[in-house]
């Protein structure tokens, strides 16, 4: 069997400034998650600022049938290299003794439903892209990653961070980064790389939803939710509803997420605050939800989907031109001033981002 060396690309999951707490631990409590941390940031660091710039993966040859899944999942067993030491399980096959695997499987699963069944969108490119995931990557990888080819998952370092593949939002979080590399690319710095953390964060938390049957005012809106230890005084890596509340440890210290402009963190670090910002149009997205009710995959997810595959928006699009498009999208779909688009806009007010439509604004 021939293994391909990883491309150079990865959208991780656990941001930088976690790990980076993580490594200079000077508390023999928790030096397995620090040596574990310093490891995993040596492996992403080289690669980190090409997340981006990835070109989409090749599209299918073979005549298929759309919307047709094809999942293959590798077991790395502890090594770097990818795919990995064996094919686990494949499209169709039942489940496994292996949990990471059968996550992995179920999780690529879950994300393809929504796409396909929501949006009609046929895998990650729309022309039926095979589905590939790694488990069991290198020792206490304290993360996962879309690599622009497959989804991989670490198993944690059992101290701070469990397996990867526990969390659905992951998954589907990660999965999406294909998606936004195949339509409107977004550069992965900034305030554009903040939306590109954002889009990953909304669908992920949409697949769960989806997933679970649960519409707005019932969903958790957490991203990363079981992936803490019962030693983490946290529920999850970021909150959608109210970001900055996602976890309070004397170990990973407070969630630093803001979700208003008021707190909008100008940083050189985590490619100019990604991870960080994000937290802004994240909240948007959850008052949208909120203000609209029932299934948040239904009318908020359209809006936001249009906006992304739509072809309106720039690689450096700020905030301020994600909130237009988003409005956009809103009246293209639903009507000028019709509820779905003062919602949006409302949301984005909400925020500190443009005017509100209740204020007498005039639709855009």
């Amino acid at each position: 069997m021939k293994h391909r060396q990883p491309s150079p690309v990865r959208c991780t999951i656990v941001p930088p400034y976690l790990l980076v707490r993580l490594a200079r631990l000077d508390d023999p409590r928790f030096a397995v998650a620090a040596e574990a941390a310093r490891r995993s940031l040596l492996r992403d660091r080289p690669i980190r600022e090409l997340r981006a710039q990835t070109p989409p993966p090749a599209p299918v040859a073979a005549a298929r049938e759309r919307g047709r899944i094809d999942r293959s999942i590798w077991d790395a067993m502890g090594l770097e290299r990818l795919p990995g030491r064996l094919l686990a399980r494949t499209e169709g096959r039942p489940p496994v003794a292996d949990p990471a695997v059968n996550e992995a499987y179920n999780g690529l699963g879950e994300t393809h439903s929504l796409f396909w069944t929501r949006f009609a969108r046929d895998s990650i490119d729309d022309r039926g892209l095979p589905l590939e995931a790694t488990v069991h990557y290198g020792l206490r990888y304290e993360n996962a990653f879309w690599d622009g080819e497959r989804m991989v998952f670490g198993d944690g370092d059992g101290q701070v961070f469990t397996r990867f593949t526990a969390s659905l939002t992951v998954i589907a979080h990660e999965l999406t980064h294909g998606v936004t590399q195949c339509t409107a690319n977004l550069a992965y710095e900034g305030q554009s790389g903040a939306v590109n953390e954002s889009m990953s964060d909304v669908f992920g938390s949409l697949v769960e939803q989806h997933a679970r049957g649960q519409g707005a005012t019932e969903a958790s809106w957490l991203i990363g939710e079981g992936l803490f230890t019962d030693q983490v005084q946290g529920a999850a890596l970021r909150s959608m509803k109210a970001p900055g509340t996602a976890y309070n440890d004397d170990v990973l210290g407070m969630d630093p997420q803001p979700g208003h402009m008021n707190g909008y963190v100008d940083t050189d670090d985590d490619n100019g605050g990604v991870h960080l910002n994000s937290g802004i149009p994240n909240r948007a997205f959850f008052l949208v939800a909120e203000a609209l009710g029932g299934n948040a995959w239904e009318e908020p997810g359209q809006i936001w989907y249009d906006t992304l595959t739509g072809g309106t928006l720039g690689r450096r699009v700020d905030f301020a031109g994600f909130a237009l498009a988003t409005a956009a999208a809103a009246a293209t779909r639903y009507g000028p001033g019709s509820r779905q688009h003062t919602a949006v806009a409302n949301a984005w007010h909400e925020v500190g981002l443009g005017p509100s439509l209740d204020a007498g604004a005039p639709p855009e």
